[in-house]
């Protein structure tokens, strides 16, 4: 019997979920580093075994996903306000849309806008010719495909069901087996199911920060060893991903207001400027006509691209099957970790407003990103500037960005500007990543406060050790193909929460209760 005037010390975090998910992945980064080759080997066999088997499942989900998001959009549930509907959603337009592009977007829109193309150009579908001009141009359009309706979709749509538990029933906890309660029931979330539901998320989520960072760091470390001339070595790889951490950390301690909604608007604000330089000293002309000439094609092609398994190619198929599965069973791993942070900033915004705002907002960047981005780089080409192509077979994506970067007047100092709009939208992803991990992990009530700034600490630094520990054994590059892997079953538990978010307001008939009926309260929202 505890003495008087004694109360047990509260756990700072869910101890049930957080330390078997610790130890998961540290099993998993252990075998990883002692069996790498092995490792890889075994989960590119079962990868291509699922692609082989399951290719056109995968495909049917992204676009059923789409299906489900304009249902809840333009439906009696797209009206239902995620807060009190008297009162102003917690941020302007801009600011909100800026916070959803920085999460959805990242750094690896600045890759995959600069280089993807070349990819496809080198291994083209359709029976194209390999390296033709049709193949350039399906290589770009593919590139702006990747960053549209589809990946959106599955990014935002467990925030309904996220958003609706928080703010509308008011559950103290932001858990995907919270949201799982009204499809399941007490017994099943308030046990081992409910746990490895959770388990299953935070281990997704963590294993796919890792590889963020990790994929990341070539960006900016190849282009800052071009700037410096130097070698890009381990040590030169840990400093700058330890100014990551430093960047995202703060900002993550700092909280969503102070931190993430202000570096989102500069992003926003870098990019645009970015875009313009190259368009005035570049070859802006050459630029708009090929983005013209991506977008038409890719309107032209969006079902080829969305539904296309090469089945009559009895030898092999190209790089898209294989690359646009893994693309959107990555992005499924991505899903609770969006829609978890969708909801959380979503407060006061109707689920139509949320939903459009993440498959617009995003994508109309996107398409930009990758109509100058990849304009510039097909330019150098097709000129013979720069042979991306061969750069990019022989020595791979990373080198060829300051290769074509430097074919700019002021190299210098355009190759700077790249990497600092990459560092910035890849601390943006990984902040928002920290606090929603925190969010996740946490034992606090969240309707009434935020993650502890020690535990946002503390996920950076798991984040961080992990990404380190794999670098240096190579061993990110099977780290990704799990986090693809782990895919399924969250592709299942995100189809659930969907179901959920229905389900919960049809009980609570909030298409009626939760609509806006009046103008905004004049009383001022807090967080």
């Amino acid at each position: 019997m505890e003495a008087p005037g004694r109360q047990k010390k509260k756990s700072l975090v869910e101890k049930s979920i957080v330390i078997p998910s610790i130890v998961i992945i540290a099993i998993f980064s252990a075998l990883f580093a002692m069996y790498t080759s092995e490792s890889k080997q075994l989960l590119d066999s079962i990868f291509n075994t699922l692609v082989d088997s399951f290719k056109w499942g995968y495909l049917w989900y992204a676009l059923l996903i789409v299906i489900a998001a304009v249902y809840f959009s333009f439906s009696k549930y797209g009206k239902v306000v995620l807060g009190d509907p008297a009162k102003k959603p917690r941020y302007n337009l801009f600011e909100y849309a800026s916070i959803l592009i920085a999460m959805g977007l990242g750094s690896t829109i600045m890759r995959t806008g600069l280089t993807q193309w070349s990819e496809v150009a080198n291994d083209p579908p359709f029976g194209l010719e390999a390296g033709s001009m049709e193949a350039i141009l399906a290589g770009n359009s593919y590139s702006m495909f990747l960053w549209t309706f589809q990946t959106f979709a599955v990014f935002v749509m467990v925030a309904p069901a996220m958003g609706y538990l928080l703010y509308v029933r008011k559950k103290p906890k932001m858990r995907i087996s919270e949201a799982c309660r009204v499809i399941f029931g007490d017994r099943f979330t308030d046990g081992i199911g409910g746990i490895i539901l959770d388990i299953l998320f935070l281990v997704s989520i963590l294993a796919g920060a890792a590889v963020t960072l990790g994929l990341g760091t070539p960006i900016v470390t190849y282009n800052l060893a071009e700037v410096l001339n130097i070698k890009v070595t381990f040590p030169f790889t840990v400093i700058v991903t330890l100014v990551w951490v430093l960047g995202f950390s703060i900002s993550a301690y700092v909280g969503i207001d102070k931190g993430i909604k202000r570096l989102s608007a500069l992003n926003m604000y870098l990019a645009g400027a970015f875009a313009l330089l190259i368009l005035v000293i570049g070859p802006g002309i050459f630029i708009m006509n090929f983005f013209s000439d991506s977008a038409r094609y890719l309107i032209n092609n969006y079902m080829n691209f969305s539904l296309y398994t090469n089945s009559l190619d009895m030898e092999g198929g190209t790089h898209i099957e294989s690359h646009t599965v893994f693309w959107f069973a990555y992005n499924a791993t991505w899903a609770m970790l969006h829609g978890v942070f969708a909801a959380i900033v979503s407060k006061g915004r109707t689920i139509k407003e949320m939903i459009l705002t993440y498959l617009l907002a995003p994508t109309l960047l996107s398409w930009i990103a990758t109509g100058v981005l990849g304009g510039l780089s097909v330019h150098r080409q097709v000129t013979d500037a720069v042979p991306v192509l061969d750069i990019v077979q022989n020595q791979g994506l990373e080198q060829s960005i300051p290769a074509i970067l430097s074919s700019l007047p002021f190299p210098a100092l355009t190759i700077i500007l790249f990497t600092i709009i990459a560092t910035v939208f890849l601390i943006t992803t990984l902040d928002s990543t920290t606090y929603t991990v925190a969010t996740y992990m946490s034992n606090q009530d969240m309707t009434k406060s935020t993650p502890y700034k020690s535990l946002r600490i503390l996920v950076a630094v798991l984040i961080t050790m992990l990404a380190l520990t794999l670098m240096s054994v190579g061993g990110l590059s099977p780290l990704e193909v799990l986090s693809g892997l782990m895919g399924i079953p969250i592709i299942i538990i995100q189809v659930l929460t969907v179901y959920a978010a229905k389900k919960m307001m049809d009980e609570d008939r909030a298409w009626i209760k939760n609509v806006r009926k009046a103008r905004y309260s004049a009383e001022k929202q807090t967080d």
